[in-house]
């Protein structure tokens, strides 16, 4: 009987993976082509990663830079859609802009002296322009989860990881079972 339940585990943990792979997959595929209106299986999906593509490929040149300033600035204007652009473009650049933040992987300890810490990436090395001289910004993933926390430490309190980024991003995420070397 034990034998069979862990045949049965084992199942769990190679099968569940996969199927909620190909769910969220499949998922992502049914909504984005119900919500083009197309009844070709994934070619809603194509479209949107081609017209993403585009995009970014008319965004880097130098005729439409001035056009897409104009609409940012129109954008700066609005009170709640300045919010709402102005977040969502930072947290998008962040991750993956030209000015990545997540690129300071960190371990910080939370009482000065403690033995405690909890990993993370600077995001500001210097607060001083908030009145919080010898600061530092550091945002901490919260595990299975797209949140995370901003917390505010002194920069005594924060150690430098020798990883890559995406190695410790990774670890968080997993909650300490996936990422780094072992």
């Amino acid at each position: 009987m034990r034998r069979l339940l862990n045949y049965f585990l084992r199942g769990l943990v190679v099968l569940a993976p996969l199927a909620i792979t190909l769910w969220i997959t499949y998922e992502v595929f049914r909504r984005v082509d119900g919500l083009l209106g197309l009844s070709i299986p994934g070619l809603g999906f194509v479209l949107t990663i081609a017209v993403i593509t585009l995009f970014g490929f008319f965004a880097s040149s130098l005729l439409t830079r001035s056009w897409l300033a104009a609409v940012e600035a129109i954008f700066q204007r609005l009170p709640f859609v300045r919010l709402l652009y102005s977040s969502t473009r930072d947290m998008l650049d962040a991750f993956v802009g030209e000015k990545r933040r997540f690129d300071a992987p960190v371990a910080v300890t939370l009482t000065p002296g403690g033995t405690v810490k909890v990993l993370g990436f600077v995001t500001r090395d210097s607060l001083d322009e908030l009145g919080l001289p010898g600061e530092v910004a550091v945002y901490l993933p919260q595990s299975y989860n797209f949140a995370g926390n901003l917390i505010i430490v002194p920069a005594t309190q924060v150690q430098p990881i020798p990883a890559e980024s995406s190695d410790v991003m990774t670890f968080i995420v997993s909650g300490g079972v996936s990422g780094g070397r072992g």
